[in-house]
C-alpha cells in the first residue's frame, strides 16, 4: 500500500512497513504553543516485555516535547499492536525506525528530526542517530550492557544529545551506563535521577521538567 500523508491534526494511522503495516500517533502541540519546525519520533522499550507506544515515560517524553512546540510521531515496533511482523533484537526494528523517519522527512521536508528512546527504543534511536541524520537524540535508560547490545560499537552522534538515568534502575545496571559515558570521547548531557528506577515510577513529572529544562536550549 502507498504510504498516508502526514495529517493535519492529531492521528493515528498504519504506515507501510518493512514487515508489514506500522502503527503510528502523530500528536501535535497545543493550539496557544508556538509550533516549532521539529518533529521527534519516539520509540518504545522492549516488545517481548511489553513494550509499546502507549508505555508512560514514552507518553510523558512525547507530551513534555509537545508542550515546548514539537510534534511527535510515537509507533509500534514490529509485533506490537496492530504493527505486523516479528520482534528482530534491534536489527527489523532498525528498519521500521527507518521506515518512520523517510515518511515524516518525505511529508516535512526542511524540518528537524530528533530521535526519542526509551530502554529498548533508545538502543534503536542511539544505533541508527548517525546513519538516519537525526538532529538531535533523547536516550532514557539505555540498555547499555543489556542483551549483548554494543553500544561501544556505534558511531556517535555531533548533534545535541540527552541521556536521562534513574539511579536505582533495577532493569539496566546505572553504572554501567554512567562507566559508559565516562568512556566515550564525545559525551553527552547527563541527567541523573536519585532513587528512580528504571520506569520512572512517582518521577514522571521530573522526567519531563528535565526534558524541558535541556531540550528548550535546542530550539530557536
Amino acid at each position: 500500500m502507498s504510504q498516508p500523508a502526514f495529517p493535519a491534526e492529531t492521528a493515528s494511522l498504519l504506515l507501510d512497513g518493512p514487515a508489514g503495516a506500522l502503527e503510528a500517533a502523530v500528536e501535535f502541540p497545543e493550539a496557544d504553543v508556538h509550533a516549532e519546525d521539529v518533529v521527534a519520533i519516539v520509540c518504545h522499550p522492549l516488545s517481548i516485555d511489553g513494550g509499546t507506544m502507549n508505555n508512560k515515560v514514552v507518553t510523558m517524553a512525547a507530551k513534555a516535547l509537545r508542550e515546548l512546540g514539537v510534534t511527535t510521531v510515537r509507533f509500534n515496533f514490529r509485533s506490537v499492536g496492530q504493527s505486523q511482523g516479528e520482534f528482530d533484537s534491534g536489527n527489523g526494528e532498525s528498519d521500521d525506525l527507518r521506515c518512520v523517519n523517510d515518511w515524516v522527512r518525505a511529508n516535512k521536508p526542511g524540518w528537524r528530526i530528533w530521535f526519542v528512546g526509551f530502554s529498548f527504543g533508545s538502543y534503536v534511536t542511539f544505533k541508527n542517530a548517525v546513519a538516519l541524520n537525526a538532529d538531535a537524540l533523547i536516550s532514557i535508560a539505555p540498555p547499555v550492557a543489556r542483551r549483548g547490545w554494543d553500544f561501544h560499537a556505534i558511531p556517535l552522534p555531533r548533534v545535541p544529545w540527552l541521556v536521562l538515568m534513574g539511579e536505582a534502575d533495577e532493569i539496566v545496571p546505572p553504572q554501567s551506563v554512567f562507566d559508559w559515558i565516562d568512556s566515550l570521547p564525545v559525551k553527552p548531557q547527563l541527567v541523573r535521577f536519585a532513587d528512580t528506577g528504571h520506569f520512572f515510577h512517582r518521577k514522571l513529572i521530573d522526567l519531563r521538567n528535565a526534558i524541558q529544562q535541556h531540550v528548550q536550549l535546542w530550539l530557536p
